[in-house]
């Protein structure tokens, strides 16, 4: 098994390959061990319309993303040979720390992750444990794009200053706001604050992607 071939059978379902690492003993659950981690997830528009295809997008039960997610990486663990985490599963997994080692992002002044090329528009659906240690391509250690942004116009964009610039997050402004009239924009076409990140805008989620995470977020 190679690294190509494990991307590209991660890709034809409908998934992106968000970078591997060989982890640590102290990145793994007590007593598993692991040779390499793969990390898999959505990148801006690109993996939606193979979930909105799905019969756990239009049945109506809650959690469709997760559900689809759970089905189609557990999928992969059988036919990979490895073993599948999820960051929306007990117990919690260090996605976050893992996220890091595998690829360069970092907490953005909003907070939540940023990545050089696809800025705020991506997320980690699960992650691949393999026993062998797969050949790897140098780690990608470019810098945060935060750093060399002088005006930072997220911050200035949230209608309620829900980020501090500090990377806390005020949820329950944040939450007030989108169930009120005026904060249906960011409801419908997805967070001001992120929208105005000028990082990765060409991977900026479609309307319909936007607005099935911000409802998921606000509760219907």
């Amino acid at each position: 098994m190679t690294l190509a071939q494990v991307r590209a059978t991660v890709e034809a379902a409908g998934l992106s390959y968000r970078g591997a690492f060989h982890p640590d003993t102290d990145d793994m659950p007590a007593d598993e061990a692991a040779g390499t981690l793969v990390m898999l997830g959505f990148v801006g528009a690109v993996n939606w319309p193979t979930f909105t295809a799905s019969p756990e997008y239009k049945d109506g039960r809650p959690h469709p993303l997760d559900r689809w997610s759970y089905k189609v990486i557990n999928g992969l663990a059988k036919d990979l040979s490895a073993r599948a985490y999820f960051p929306f599963t007990a117990p919690p997994m260090p996605f976050i720390r893992w996220a890091q080692k595998a690829e360069p992002v970092r907490p953005s002044a909003m907070g939540m992750m940023i990545h050089p090329d696809f800025g705020l528009w991506h997320a980690w659906r699960g992650a691949l444990a393999f026993q062998e240690k797969l050949d790897l391509p140098p780690p990608d250690e470019r810098p945060k794009p935060c750093d060399s942004c002088e005006e930072k116009p997220c911050l200035a964009a949230c209608p309620v200053n829900a980020f501090d610039g500090t990377g806390a997050y005020n949820v329950p402004a944040c939450a007030t706001h989108i169930r009120r009239p005026e904060g249906a924009d960011c409801v419908s076409d997805g967070c001001r604050a992120r929208r105005a990140c000028p990082v990765g805008a060409t991977y900026q989620y479609t309307p319909e992607q936007a607005e099935f995470h911000m409802r998921s977020f606000r509760g219907g």
